[in-house]
């Protein structure tokens, strides 16, 4: 012991020149004291005996304390090494915190940064944190300090002691809870003043730093805390939102207080259960799933019928889901009604952020909810209504996940009395969007009995009618998930598979892009399936007759843009075959609707239908045979009034749509001889004023009409009737259109061939001899074309009284530019005059 004292003695007298040299005023001389006591003590080969280090450090820790406040920064990093490392050293380093504590506080613990260097007072922090851990219990004399000190530094500007700082504090919270509750509050607001620092370690320390406060000192910043934790929920890195989902976790399950502050903590926790990273997801779920464990242990004794008479698992569960313990539920039926209406204002709070985490949570709560949920639907279904309108495709998508568990965990008789009202009442695609959701996760024996009532809402007017895209595209979805969800059940009313044949034809008849009419087939094509129908043309069999009948309180009254109207448009095109055995109720409609006084719009609407229809007659109109009975309705009622001359450019395009469809009605051959005979008179006298109107379309279709007329019922013309019409057609001939007058070359043709055998061509010779030169001027026209169409009829014509030709032919050959036509016609009638001797 002798020898240690003397050996330490020697090493004081060798230190004592150096301690006095820490007083000059020179820096350097000071700096090189310093070196050389570090030299002579901790950096001493061999090493110092422990022994011998007490004696030393009772002599030199004042004179180095001292200079922490040396104004060069390498004296006062040289101070703090030699005592630092002492203190790694010495025993009991505790019994020098009184002369240790006040400087650190000096340096650290001011308003002010006194200590200016960034790296010494990173030095100066880490010594306080190895003090921290050595210390034990006995730190507890310095918490006054402490706190003081920590208070700044967690708030220094340079990060590296920003992070040790947070270190040192979650030291002492562990190491002295007992006396560190008392003023732990203190180092909130620092700590929160850094929670948003800008790098990613820090934020990430920092929260776990206010894990430690809380959980190791008071409880009752809580409330203050949880909105900057939220806040940390979206931030860009996995870590920090890692560190949120550790801390409140531990909270949930250790904290002392934790029961007071269960509506705040849970949000926050399950938020994570949806975040982007997998293992933040599975923390989150592992936690979650132990508290509520811990919770039904705690709480057996009020859990106790529920434990002793567990329920089974519903058979009717969200698929890939677990099921939440009873705990979890539990603590959730407790909660609900204080987290839900803040959560439910998030869903449509305008940073898109904090509806996205909104709606994530959104599911998660309802699912731990289950049946509980029931009491808040009137907040849940406006909420959802709200929220589906976002933007962001994440939030909509979230909030369709949620509205399914609606249909999982809550009665039908109360959601469709909810829902259907807010479908009623807003009409708007967000509420069918709700809707299809809330139906897919519904039970089939639970949904059967609101079928009809949801089909009732979904016909209304105000949604069926809808033009507008997302409105169509909900009520598709909505009659998807009802197909898909009810299956046969909704075949065993006609009502409801009536109802929504209806409803998709409604979507057709309005729709304006290929996807909705494409999403419209198919449903078709799935109901046909759940018909057992070999495909949706066999639908309209038995349910188009009802729709038909459906418009006979409305079609008298039908404009350009009546919903019926376009419904009735679609239906006949579809409808097929099926259309011939309804003539009966499909022919007044369209009486009604082509009568001169209905709008012109109307009428060329139904025009262009009723053309459509007679062009594929065999497979619609005429599919069984039975058209030709109305043939003679449709061009006395239909045709003929329409093709009246009135001014105006609407009048011209009625007289031309309704010619068009009197050559497809004699087309499509259903128009028989004798059918036509009964009109024949009037229907003449009507394309005779069509040959002349001012649109060339319409005097086209006329020639073309007036040939397949003289085509079908020529003979039975009287003759008198026949010369009243050659000079219309001469008329033709002078047409400015050259295609018009091909055409008329043509009518003349079947015109002549409407004389009968028995035609007294002497009686009329006149009228002979006036359509030979009418026809004689035209075959000298500069066309070529009808160079040759006007010889064939002349070379037909001419068989009628072939010497008269002749005549005139020789008379008019020398007004002729060119011979070439007149000579052939000449020819041929020669060789026609032998003939007939």
């Amino acid at each position: 012991m002798a020898t240690t004292d003397q050996n330490s003695n020697a090493v004081v007298q060798g230190l004592a020149r150096h301690l006095n040299a820490l007083g000059e005023e020179n820096k350097l001389a000071r700096r090189k004291a310093l070196e050389n006591i570090k030299k002579d003590t901790i950096g001493k080969k061999p090493p110092l005996d422990n022994s011998e280090v007490k004696p030393i450090l009772n002599e030199l820790l004042r004179p180095l304390l001292k200079e922490f406040s040396d104004p060069v920064e390498k004296c006062r990093e040289l101070a703090l090494q030699i005592i630092r490392g002492f203190f790694n050293t010495v025993e009991r380093s505790d019994e020098y915190l009184p002369y240790v504590m006040p400087v650190i506080v000096q340096r650290l613990g001011q308003p002010e940064i006194i200590e200016p260097s960034e790296e010494l007072r990173l030095q100066m922090v880490e010594f306080l944190k190895e003090v921290l851990e050595c210390s034990g219990k006995n730190i507890a004399v310095y918490l006054d300090d402490l706190i003081k000190i920590l208070g700044r530094v967690i708030i220094d500007p340079y990060s590296e002691v920003k992070k040790v700082a947070c270190q040192c504090t979650s030291v002492l919270a562990k190491t002295v809870p007992e006396y560190f509750h008392t003023q732990s509050e203190s180092l909130i607001k620092p700590l929160l003043q850094s929670i948003a620092h800008q790098h990613s370690k820090v934020r990430a320390v920092v929260v776990y730093t206010i894990g430690d406060v809380i959980q190791y000192g008071s409880n009752k910043p809580v409330d203050q805390i949880v909105s900057h934790l939220a806040q940390r929920l979206f931030d860009q890195n996995p870590a920090v939102r890692m560190a949120v989902t550790k801390v409140v976790g531990n909270w949930m399950l250790d904290m002392y207080d934790r029961y007071s502050f269960w509506n705040k903590l849970i949000p926050l926790l399950l938020t994570s259960l949806s975040d982007e990273q997998p293992e933040i997801r599975e923390l989150a779920d592992s936690l979650w799933h132990d508290i509520g464990l811990k919770f039904q242990n705690e709480n057996e004794e009020d859990m106790k019928d529920k434990l002793d008479f567990a329920k089974l698992d519903p058979d009717h569960y969200p698929k890939g889901v677990e099921r939440p313990n009873l705990g979890c539920r539990t603590l959730m039926c407790r909660n609900m009604s204080k987290i839900l209406p803040a959560l439910m204002r998030d869903v449509t709070d305008w940073v898109a952020d904090t509806r996205k985490k909104s709606a994530g949570l959104l599911f998660y709560i309802l699912l731990n909810g289950e049946e509980y949920i029931t009491q808040h639907m009137e907040l849940l279904i406006s909420g959802m209504v709200k929220g589906c309108s976002d933007e962001e495709q994440s939030v909509v998508k979230d909030i369709q996940k949620a509205a399914e568990l609606i249909g999982y965990f809550v009665d039908a008789e109360v959601w469709t009395k909810l829902i259907l009202k807010s479908v009623e009442q807003s009409q708007h695609y967000t509420s069918l969007m709700v809707l299809a959701s809330v139906i897919c996760g519904t039970k089939q024996s639970n949904l059967k009995p609101y079928i009809q009532s949801i089909l009732n809402t979904l016909e209304v007017s105000e949604v069926c009618q809808s033009v507008q895209v997302p409105v169509q595209v909900q009520l598709l979805s909505c009659i998807e998930s009802l197909l898909l969800v009810s299956g046969e059940d909704i075949t065993e009313t006609v009502q409801s598979t009536q109802t929504v044949f209806n409803i998709l034809h409604t979507v057709l008849a309005l729709q304006r892009g290929d996807l909705i009419k494409d999403k419209a087939y198919q449903l078709l094509d799935k109901l046909a399936e759940i018909e057992h129908l070999d495909s949706r043309k066999q639908l309209y069999d038995p349910h188009t007759k009802p729709l038909i009948k459906s418009f006979e309180d409305s079609y008298t009254c039908w404009t350009s843009h009546s919903v019926e109207r376009l419904v009735f448009d679609v239906v006949m095109i579809e409808a097929g075959p099926v259309v011939g055995d309804l003539l009966d109720d499909i022919m007044p409609i369209l009486t009604v609707n082509f009568h001169p006084d209905k709008d012109s719009e109307v009428r060329l609407k139904f025009f262009s239908l009723l053309s459509h229809l007679m062009m594929n007659c065999k497979d619609t109109v005429d599919s069984t045979e039975k058209f030709a009975d109305f043939a003679e309705i449709v061009v006395r009622e239909m045709i003929l009034p329409n093709c009246v001359w009135k001014a105006g450019r609407v009048a011209a395009a009625i007289r031309t749509t309704a010619v068009s469809c009197a050559w497809a009605l004699l087309q499509s051959g259903v128009l028989t001889k004798e059918k036509l005979e009964k009109v024949l008179d009037n229907f003449i006298t009507q394309m005779l004023a069509c040959m002349e109107d001012d649109n060339k379309n319409t005097r086209l279709i006329a020639c073309r009409v007036m040939t397949r007329i003289f085509d079908l019922t020529g003979p039975s013309i009287n003759q008198d009737r026949l010369h009243n019409m050659y000079l219309e057609l001469l008329k033709r001939l002078d047409d400015s259109n050259d295609e018009i007058r091909i055409t008329v070359s043509r009518t003349f043709l079947a015109y002549l061939d409407s004389f009968q055998q028995s035609y007294d061509v002497q009686l009329y010779r006149a009228h002979l001899e006036a359509i030979y030169k009418g026809l004689l001027v035209h075959l000298d026209d500069p066309d070529e074309r009808i160079q040759e169409a006007i010889l064939a009829v002349l070379k037909k014509a001419g068989s009628l009284l072939p010497g008269m030709l002749l005549q005139e032919v020789e008379t008019s050959k020398h007004k002729h530019r060119s011979k070439k036509y007149c000579d052939e016609l000449v020819s041929y009638l020669h060789q026609l005059t032998v003939e007939t001797q």
